[in-house]
């Protein structure tokens, strides 16, 4: 029994020993890592260059190297314009939800070239030609996949006309999915809730698109539409706030091309009419567009009531009674 304890003390103190040893080493390491990322130790600059050829951390201000030997995780070949970067890399575009297999199938090129660039000689042609025709059947296989297949060709040609960016074309495809996979589009037009998946992405995107703008490059009604879209919200549970005047403040100022500060102003005044509530039951279009009405003639960039109400897509009586009651209520003095 002695020996034994005797034994473990042994080992407990030599573990001790190692963790005096240790630690003051690691402490220095994490030291010395923290400060090579920031700051030079010698010279206290943050100008450091990564010498690629070298594989050094070098600082640009004193020449010292504060890291050696690190692993370079970028390609290991040159390219100096887009034609080179796309034939020397060995990977494919990124999976997206806008096509219906994700992007990841194999697709055959109409040109009759191979790898090289090279012309494919005519006895192979017609070897080519049915390739082409058996992958495009097999692309789309089943009923879903044609189903999804004209849905998302459909989502991107309205997205397209709208003038939408990449990350509310992923959105409302992925909602357009979550719908197909609850069953939600039996008995509906594939228009209908592709339109309204479109509409829901905007809303949730912050990049919002009234539904008459939806109407407008879909084939399907705007009724239809609103039906649809509170269909899949509620089915869904998409919980999407109404929208602010303010988002669609850029957008018309854009369209008007009116300068930063009459868009600044008109969100100050957009933010003074939600605190006074001014806005709540009102139409965020024709808020906004009294807003930036008010705005153009205090920043002395006046736009008739015809211009501004053209770009928001509003009647001028809308504007004139939307403009007079801000103005009241917020003591805002117009010259006109």
């Amino acid at each position: 029994m002695a020996e034994i304890e005797k034994l473990k003390m042994l080992q407990s103190e030599r573990e001790a020993l190692k963790k005096r040893v240790r630690t003051p080493v690691r402490e220095k390491q994490v030291k010395r890592e923290a400060t090579s990322e920031t700051v030079c130790p010698e010279c206290g600059s943050r100008q450091l260059v990564h010498d690629y050829e070298r594989a050094e951390l070098v600082c640009k201000n004193c020449g010292l190297v504060l890291d050696e030997e690190f692993i370079d995780r970028g390609p290991e070949w040159r390219a100096f314009d887009h034609d080179q970067r796309v034939k020397r890399s060995r990977v494919g575009a990124p999976m997206t939800f806008t096509i219906h297999d994700k992007g990841l199938s194999t697709m055959i090129d109409w040109r009759n070239r191979d790898s090289y660039g090279r012309a494919i000689s005519s006895k192979n042609r017609a070897q080519l030609y049915r390739l082409r025709k058996w992958q495009r059947r097999i692309r789309v296989s089943n009923a879903t996949e044609r189903n999804l297949a004209f849905a998302l060709s459909e989502l991107d040609r309205m997205a397209s006309a709208l003038g939408l960016p990449r990350n509310v074309r992923e959105t409302a495809a992925v909602i357009y999915r979550d719908a197909v996979d609850k069953n939600l589009i039996r008995g509906r037009s594939i228009e209908g809730v592709a339109a309204a998946a479109l509409y829901a992405a905007c809303r949730q995107c912050s990049v919002p698109r009234t539904l008459d703008e939806i109407a407008e490059v879909s084939r399907v009604s705007r009724k239809e539409i609103g039906r649809t879209y509170r269909f899949i919200s509620r089915e869904l549970g998409l919980k999407l706030l109404p929208t602010s005047p303010i988002d669609y403040v850029p957008r018309f100022c854009s369209g008007l091309n009116l300068k930063g500060e009459v868009q600044s102003r008109a969100v100050e005044i957009l933010r003074q009419a939600g605190e006074r509530e001014l806005t709540s039951g009102r139409g965020p279009t024709g808020v906004a567009a009294a807003a930036i009405y008010i705005s153009s003639i205090l920043s002395g960039e006046r736009r008739t009531q015809r211009e501004v109400a053209e770009v928001a897509g509003v009647t001028e009586v809308t504007i004139r009674n939307r403009y007079k009651e801000l103005a009241e209520k917020l003591d805002i003095e117009i010259i006109l």
